[in-house]
């Protein structure tokens, strides 16, 4: 079945995308204030990733050369 697309969260994880890439790349996942599902939709489309530091976990942009 595919895919249902909404605008909503294309622009909210849009948004999201360029909040984190402001940031230097990444921001302590407890800190980002966007829905859980905003998030996942980042990692399924594989713009970001989640990184852990071992001190917490970090919301990452995946670079893309």
């Amino acid at each position: 079945m595919p895919k249902v697309f909404d605008p909503y969260i294309e622009r909210t994880a849009a948004r999201l995308l360029r909040s984190l890439r402001g940031s230097g790349g990444s921001i302590p996942l407890h800190r980002v204030q966007f829905s859980q599902t905003i998030i996942q939709h980042l990692l399924d489309k594989k713009q970001a990733q989640i990184k852990n530091t071992g001190h917490g976990f970090l919301l990452a942009v995946v670079e893309k050369f």
